[in-house]
């Protein structure tokens, strides 16, 4: 026999007449333990993305409730100005003997701005005779005094306000520095 008819028939006698050739399985089949941890690996990831689609859910909502919470908080920085202004005309009004009726139209304006403001959660800083807290307060500037202790609040240049108690502008204000309770002589800052 010749090359060729001895390859033809090993082809035949692979292949029986009415069988397809098998192909050789590619790994072996998996054992029961395998496939049970292999479903627990599948379970603990299936909870592990449940809570972190709950826990992204829950931070949206957060983050929703607090842009509506802050929505209007330009708007009311925007207003400050106007009610600090109309603070000054009635102070300026007390002060300059202004007729009644005018004084009491300036003061129905003043209380309905304050009455808005206050719907929508902005509430003053109380300043005056409290400790200077840096996070709330801003020092414009310092006056020596023997009446008050270190770091009070004297007077209040500008009032400050909190938007649902988160700070929406600072209060400038003037803190008391007493001469006899800090160091005795002057600071010597050359080196």
């Amino acid at each position: 026999m010749s090359l060729s008819q001895d390859k033809g028939k090993k082809i035949e006698e692979a292949a029986a007449p009415g069988e397809a050739p098998q192909p050789e399985p590619a790994s072996p089949p998996e054992q029961p333990e395998e496939k049970a941890a292999q479903a627990q690996e599948y379970y603990e990831r299936l909870l592990r993305l449940a809570a972190d689609m709950e826990n992204l859910k829950k931070r949206q909502e957060k983050e929703k409730a607090e842009l509506l919470q802050f929505a209007n908080e330009n708007l009311i920085k925007e207003l400050l100005p106007v009610v600090d202004n109309l603070e000054r005309a009635l102070e300026h009004g007390r002060q300059a003997d202004a007729p009644a009726p005018l004084m009491e139209g300036l003061e129905l304006v003043h209380q309905g701005f304050i009455k808005a403001l206050t719907r929508f959660g902005v509430t003053p800083i109380e300043a005056v005779g409290q400790c200077f807290d840096p996070a709330f307060h801003n020092a414009v500037m310092q006056e020596e005094t023997g009446d008050a202790a270190d770091n009070i609040i004297l007077k209040e240049l500008q009032k400050g306000y909190l938007l649902q108690n988160r700070l929406l502008r600072p209060a400038m204000v003037v803190v008391a520095r007493n001469p006899q309770k800090t160091s005795s002589g002057p600071i010597d800052l050359k080196v």
